[in-house]
This record gives C-alpha cells, structure tokens and sequence, in this order.
C-alpha cells in the first residue's frame, strides 16, 4: 500500500510542487520515497512505499526502458502473470510490476487482466495512462493545471496549489491522454427471484469454496497479515477463514483486533470468536476523551465531513492504530452487506427481490467513496494496508448470479418454510454455519460504530468539544464536522464536493 503522485506537462519548479504534494501523503508509504523524471517525457513522479510485496527491490517509481511507472494496492495474481509473461521480463519481485509489463505487451484489453486492488499511473514519452480497480478500492484523484494533468492518491495533495477540474478518477475506469476515459469494468447486474428446484444447499457450497478462495488470495504478502474482528459477522468468517488457512500453512495464530468503549457488545463478541477460533487477540477500550482528541485527525485523513461517515471513521481509526503496532496488513469484512443485504433498511425489500437485487448493485457502485474511502483514509492514516476480500472480483461475480431471494429470506433460521422475520445476509449464514457457533453466526447486525459503543461515547465526546451541557443535535454535529474540515484545508469546498451520500439513488423499495 503507497501513496503517489504524477505531473503530467505542469512545471514543477525544479521538483519543489512535486516534493510538497508528496509530504501529505507521507502516511501511506513510510518505508521509502522517491522522486523519478522520464527522460524525452513531460512526467515527473513521486513515492511513497508501505512494503508488503517485494519489500527488497519493489521501490518505486518503476521504468522500464522509455515508461515509468507509479501504483498503489496489491496485485493478486501477479504470480501468475509473471509465469505468462515471462520472468526474464522483470527486473523485480514487486506485484506492481506486472502492471508496466502486461502494458508492454499491447494487448487491447490488458488491464482486465489484473486481479485486485489497485490504483496506477503510467507514463510514456507521447501518453499517461491512469486506471483504477473494479471497485475504487484505491483512490485515485485526477485535476488540471493549465494543458497540464496531475494525479494524486488523497485529496489533500492538491490542497493550495492551484489546480483545476479536480475529481475522482471513476471505479473500474481507464484514462488515456490519448483517448480520454472508457470503462473497462461493470459490476454484474444482480440476480432477483430464485427459480423454481434450486439445490439451496449446494449454491451454498459454491458461496463457501468462492469465499475460501478469495480470503487465500487476499492473504498473500510477504509480511503477516492480521485481522480485524468487530464480533459482526462479517469479520468473524474472515477471521475463522483466515485462521483455517495460517494453520493449514503451518503457521502460528492469526493476530486479530477489536475496539470499543468498555462493555461494547462488539468487545465482547469479538472475545468469544476469537477464543473459538484460537486467534492471538488485541482489544483497545477507548473513551470519549479518546474520540475528542482523535476527531480533528479523523476528518482531515477521512478528506470528508458527511455525519455517518465520520461517525463510523472514529472506531475504524482505532482498530487501525491496534493493529498497526502488530502487523502492516490486515484483513477486514468490507463489502458483505452490500453483496449479501446486510443493512437494516435492506428489510423493506423484503417482499420484492428484484428491487432488492437492483439495490445490491447500485450500493456497490458507491462503495469508492463511502465505505471504501473511510477504510482506506483511517487505515493508510496508521500506515496499515487493508484487505477487502469479499470485494474480489471473483467473488463479486458469484455473489451477483445467486437470487437476492435467498440473501434477503422472510424464515426463520431453525425453519425450512418460508415464513417468520426476514433474516439479512440468510445464504452467507447457511454457507458457513459450521465456522462459529450457532448463536454468533444468526446474530442481528450491528452497525460498526454501534456495537463498538462509540454512538454513546461521541455524544459524550460532542459535549467536550463544544462545551455543551445537552446533547449536541444532528445538524450542530454536521457543522461541526464542516468547521474542522474548513480549518484544515486551504480549499476545503473542493474537498467537501467530493464527498460521497449515503442514500444517493437508492433504489425505492
């Protein structure tokens, strides 16, 4: 995981614009940096590397005879990309590599080829070429100065230094000087109602082998990979997965971390999966004290100040900070309501599948800039690479063919009718009854930022910090949120435009 930054055709004063952009991103990447000019090319690069693959010989900037080459993220099966593409073709046993040599290759559509999460740009002397991954998982953010363009990882380093049209480069989206943008990846419309005679039981194995194989490969590194652990479910079968896989490799426990204010149902859930698991378990109790002097730092890093996200950034901050003093890279459960229907408001679409399926997929459109944006901002904040492995593009796939009926089911867990509550993320349940106890795998979800008690603990927290007597409202806290962002950014409206909804069209149930 890194942050990077690119000047493309924009004088940089002798590297001086370069250099100042790339210290707010210093967070990202604190194992090396470095600044790279292509010789006959308008293009001017900067690093900064966080090691997981590749730790001796990945730094970057990469080049490669005329191209150079800046990523951020992990390429999953660059193994195998580099058995096609021939070894003797690569100058390092970095993942991002395989990048700049599937580019070589010519190939129309070469970056379909790339499996995982990432974001690149790379320059040769007449083009750039930027992209990121089916999800946005990794942010990528494009602006222009001038007949110039510049690329960047975080919002921030734009922050005061004149730059125009900036934006998100879109999920799943190429851009090409010479071509402008195209979208090389859609994510697959989702399935409604399950047809009569489906074999229930084995489309659930299928779910349970698809997962496995998704939590393995997304923890392939050359450091430890550790995992967060809320008690939720989500996390819970990462870990459990995760932890079958460190034992099958020989391997000692999977270190996993949880948060939340002393008591949090969170707490101790996740206490009682990782003694069923046999884990090597962190916990860190925080107070309103804690969120109060964590808040500032929480929405300048998250580059947001809309209330749900902010709120839910606060633990996720603190998760980040536990693990970070254990392991560079942890795994998380990111993903899963939006492919399985695990949100409260998911229940109204009980009676109608179709509309349910519809929403399944507009929510995973919108993950770059909501939920994806606040794990990556408060993870990279601590130098810790996250992993999403339900969000593999594999599993993603499956998930989106299997019945919306079957994820959203009005039956009781113990009862084959149906009949009874709608149980949220049902088929998940089902595939992986056998890794937690049976009370932990039906358990109601809760929101992150309510299980870990930080709901009560910022209230307390809001009182602190505006010296209020009564309960700080919804609009008063918005502001607030606003206020900090403005303090900390010399362009904070550019910022706040960026900023991701909630509930921007959302399917009507």
């Amino acid at each position: 995981m890194c942050g990077f930054v690119c000047l493309w055709e924009i004088e940089d004063g002798g590297g001086t614009l370069l250099a100042a952009m790339l210290s707010r991103l210093g967070h990202r990447g604190p194992d090396a940096t470095r600044i790279a000019r292509l010789d006959d090319a308008p293009v001017a690069m900067g690093h900064c590397r966080l090691a997981i693959i590749g730790a001796e010989d990945g730094i970057q900037p990469i080049r490669a005879d005329a191209e150079m080459l800046v990523a951020n993220g992990e390429i999953y099966n660059h193994a195998d990309l580099r058995a096609i593409l021939g070894a003797e073709n690569f100058n390092s046993s970095s993942d991002s590599e395989a990048i700049l040599r599937l580019f070589r290759g010519g190939a129309q559509r070469w970056i379909n080829r790339l499996d995982g999460m990432f974001a690149f740009v790379l320059a040769t002397p007449e083009r750039i070429v930027a992209a990121r991954d089916p999800l946005g998982i990794k942010p990528l953010y494009m602006a222009r100065r001038g007949k110039g363009l510049a690329f960047a990882s975080e919002l921030k380093a734009f922050d005061g230094f004149g730059f125009d049209d900036i934006g998100a480069v879109p999920p799943g989206t190429l851009f090409d000087s010479r071509a402008g943008l195209r979208t090389w990846y859609r994510i697959p419309a989702g399935a409604g109602a399950a047809e009569p005679g489906l074999d229930i039981d084995a489309v659930a194995g299928e779910l349970r082998l698809a997962l496995e194989e998704a939590v393995a490969k997304w923890m392939v590194a050359d450091v430890e990979v550790g995992s967060f652990l809320s008690g939720g479910l989500d996390s819970s079968l990462v870990a459990a997965i995760a932890q079958k896989h460190r034992t099958g490799a020989g391997l000692g426990p999977l270190k996993t971390f949880a948060v939340g204010t002393a008591g949090a149902p969170d707490l101790l859930a996740a206490r009682r999966v990782a003694d069923h698991l046999g884990t090597e378990h962190h916990e860190f109790t925080f107070s309103a004290q804690d969120i109060a002097d964590s808040l500032a730092h929480v929405v300048y890093h998250l580059e947001s100040a809309d209330l749900d996200l902010v709120r839910s950034a606060v633990p996720t901050l603190f998760a980040a900070r536990l693990a970070r003093r254990h392991v560079k890279a942890v795994l998380t459960g990111e993903g899963a309501d939006e492919l399985f229907a695990g949100y409260a408001y998911h229940h109204g679409y009980a009676d109608d599948p179709r509309a349910l399926a519809d929403e399944l997929t507009r929510s995973l459109g919108t993950m770059h800039n909501i939920n994806l944006q606040r794990v990556d901002r408060m993870t990279m904040a601590q130098s810790l690479e996250a992993r999403t492995p339900f969000l593999d593009r594999d599993l993603i796939a499956f998930a989106q063919s299997l019945p919306a009926q079957l994820k959203l089911r009005r039956t009781d867990p113990a009862s084959a009718e149906a009949t009874g509550p709608t149980t949220e993320k049902w088929l998940l349940r089902r595939a992986c009854r056998d890794l937690l106890p049976e009370d932990l795998i039906w358990r109601r979800k809760a929101q992150f930022d309510e299980g870990s008690g930080t709901v009560e603990a910022l209230r307390q927290a809001l009182r602190l910090l505006t010296g209020s007597r009564d309960e700080v409202d919804p609009g008063r806290e918005s502001k607030l949120y606003r206020d900090i962002l403005r303090s900390r950014f010399a362009e904070p409206e550019m910022i706040l435009a960026q900023a991701g909804q909630w509930n921007a069209n959302r399917i009507a149930a």
